[in-house]
Parts: structure tokens; C-alpha cells; sequence
């Protein structure tokens, strides 16, 4: 099977596509897959790491509103359309699968005009532009929310998936999780709440636990908490300020970021962060209660409708940014985190949300068009 996979801008857009074609390696192993993504990416990053070859092309978001700046995109974007044109025509591949970012556009419309089937899939709840305005030119649309399906209009076939993910729940033993809380530079005894931001890390949630910890809120609790490569020093000058040595706080263990997140957020007991489709993938799956901090000024607020998902539930909290503070988030933690009862069940609401068999089910629908 021969594969061009359109993927770009995020990890959330591109991991599920790095799943999707670790899956098909498995299935068909002489299967040939190639990445086609944007030169400004973070695709140029990950789809090499990962071991697929990477064409790119220019492509771009751009809004109604009239300017210099967005004719530029405009045309570059349209431009975008004969590049991928170009490498399909080569490539020759059996189906295009997208995951999402400005790619698809070009990508799809380039497909489409060569008959090649194509299969998108949206990992959010609100269903970005690209999937929305490209819903009549494909075969399939998969869907990582039921709600999802409802704001797609004119596609024929709307499929329930999931997204696929690489963190998976594990109940570890006893040994296993002392040993994993101790490397982390933990304790056994208090709750741990885990806090990040992506792999950006998020400027106002770090703001919020400077104060918790400025003030010693976290008495009752220990923080594993995830600052982001770009901020540990901004947060490392900010804890000087205050004569706070980074690494000797109390009941806190600051990173610029988590190598093993697999094994930490299964031993956490809350979880506090931005809620792109991954992570509210990850924490329903792993079932834990969660805090969540939608980034505004996002394509169609979908972060918000990401955190509805589990907020409908019982199995989290909403803050929004604008309102987030120090005395905010610590409140919202002790009043899940020093109930043991509430903890467990709001876990057990999250889970309800968990999708199983999710690449098993990717892969249905793509060997239904390629047989």
C-alpha cells in the first residue's frame, strides 16, 4: 500500500498521522508512507524522528478580513494546490490520509482532482476549517468526539474513532510506582498533581503556580509540574526573584519537560493543563480527574468544546484563562485532590469518554477503500 499522509503545525496534528502510519507499517509491512507537510512546522521535526520521509509545501491560514499580508498567503496557499499536485502525480499513492492542519486544504483539493481516495481525520470536538470546507471532496471523515459529527456538514460517511495516542493506561505495582515516583524526584506520601502546558509549556497557568508556590500553597500536595523548554528560564529568573532555588522546593519538582509523560500521568492523581484533543484523549483514557485551562484565541474556541467533553461528564473542571489565578487553581486542586471519594469518581467519569481499539478501527476504515 502506498500512502501520502498530510500533516502539519502541531503535534497534536501530526502524532495522530505518525500513529496512523506506525499502524499501517504493522498491518502491511511493505506498505510505503510518505509525509507531506509545511516548511515552518513542527513536522520537520517529528515525521523524520519518527522515520518517514517529509515533502513539504506552502500552505496557510487566512482570514476574511483584506490585506497585503493575507493575499500573500492566499496565493501562496492556492499555489500550494499544484505542488501537491505534483507530488501525488509522482508518489502514486493508493489513498491520502489528513490529520489535520492548514495542509489539508491544498492537499485535498489536489487529491481530489486526481481521484485519489481520501480519508481525513479531526481530532477535536469543534471541527477546524480545513475538515469543515473540505467535507465534500473526501471519502471518510473520522471523528475523535460523537459531538464532532453533528458540526460536520455534507460528508457521506462520518466515522467515531478516537484518536490514536501513544500513552496508554497502566496499573503499575506497588514497587513499580514507588520506583517511578522517586526517579521523578517525588515523594510516596503526599498526592501528586501534574501540571504542563504542551510542549510549549502555557505562559498564564505558569504564572498561577509561581503564586502557589511563592505563597507555599501547596502544603496538603506535591506538584510535578512541566514548565516547557521556551519558559523554564523565564520561571527559573522569576523563582530568583524571590530567593526561590528551582530545584529545592518544597513538595515541587520543576522541568522543562517530561520524557516518560506515559509513566507520570499514570501515577498522578490530578492532572492540570490546556485541553487540545490529545491530552483530553490521554486523560480519558488513563481515567484522572483534571483541571483544564482552554488556550483562548484558538481556531473556533475548540479547545473550550475539548473541555466540555469531559466537563459534561463529571470528570473535570473548567477555569478559564482570563479568570486562572493562584488562589483559583490551588482552591480547585484541594477540593478534588483532599477528597478521595470525589477523586476517584470523577476518574471514573472520564473514563466513560475513553475510546478502545482506536487505530484498529483507522484501519477499517482505510482498507475499505483500499482493498
Amino acid at each position: 500500500m502506498r500512502v501520502l499522509i498530510s500533516a502539519a503545525g502541531t503535534a497534536g496534528h501530526i502524532n495522530p498521522g505518525i500513529s496512523i502510519a506506525n499502524k499501517i507499517k504493522q498491518e502491511e509491512k511493505g506498505s510505503i508512507i510518505k509525509f507531506i507537510g509545511t516548511t515552518y512546522g513542527l513536522e520537520n521535526d517529528l515525521v523524520p524522528r519518527s522515520g518517514y520521509e517529509l515533502e513539504t509545501i506552502e500552505a496557510y491560514g487566512f482570514s476574511k478580513k483584506i490585506s497585503i499580508e493575507n493575499l500573500k498567503k492566499m496565493y501562496k496557499t492556492f499555489k500550494g494546490i499544484g505542488e501537491a499536485k505534483k507530488i501525488i502525480k509522482e508518489f502514486k499513492p493508493d489513498i491520502v490520509i489528513g490529520t489535520g492542519g492548514y495542509i489539508c486544504g491544498p492537499v485535498v483539493v489536489a487529491a481530489k482532482s486526481l481521484n485519489i481516495p481520501i480519508i481525513l481525520h479531526e481530532s477535536n470536538a469543534f471541527p477546524g476549517k480545513a475538515v469543515k470546507m473540505s467535507a465534500k471532496k473526501v471519502n471518510t471523515i473520522l471523528v475523535s468526539f460523537e459531538d464532532a459529527k453533528d458540526r460536520i456538514k455534507n460528508c457521506k460517511n462520518i466515522v467515531f474513532t478516537g484518536t490514536p495516542v501513544k500513552i496508554k493506561k497502566h496499573d503499575y505495582g506497588i514497587n513499580e510506582k514507588i520506583k517511578i515516583i522517586q526517579t521523578a524526584g517525588l515523594s510516596e506520601v503526599k498526592p501528586i498533581v501534574l501540571i504542563f502546558g504542551g510542549s510549549q509549556g502555557a505562559q498564564k497557568i505558569n504564572e498561577a503556580l509561581l503564586s502557589i508556590i511563592e505563597k507555599n500553597k501547596n502544603k496538603n500536595y506535591q506538584i510535578m509540574w512541566a514548565t516547557g523548554p521556551k519558559q523554564y528560564d523565564i520561571i527559573k529568573s522569576e523563582l530568583n526573584k524571590k530567593n526561590i532555588n528551582i530545584n529545592n522546593i518544597s513538595n515541587c519538582k520543576i522541568v522543562p519537560y517530561i520524557y516518560n509523560m506515559e509513566e507520570i500521568e499514570n501515577i498522578a492523581d490530578v492532572i492540570v493543563a490546556r485541553s487540545g484533543a490529545m491530552t483530553i484523549t490521554e486523560i480519558a483514557n488513563l481515567g484522572k480527574p483534571s483541571i483544564l485551562v482552554p488556550l483562548p484565541n484558538v481556531s473556533n474556541n475548540h479547545q473550550m468544546y475539548n473541555a466540555k467533553v469531559l466537563e459534561n461528564v463529571g470528570g473535570a473542571r473548567i477555569i478559564e484563562n482570563d479568570k486562572l489565578t493562584g488562589s483559583l487553581l490551588n482552591n480547585e486542586i484541594e477540593r478534588i485532590i483532599l477528597n478521595k471519594e470525589k477523586c476517584i469518581e470523577m476518574g471514573k467519569c472520564a473514563h466513560k469518554v475513553a475510546n478502545t481499539d482506536v487505530e484498529d478501527k483507522i484501519w477499517k476504515e482505510i482498507k475499505k477503500l483500499v482493498p
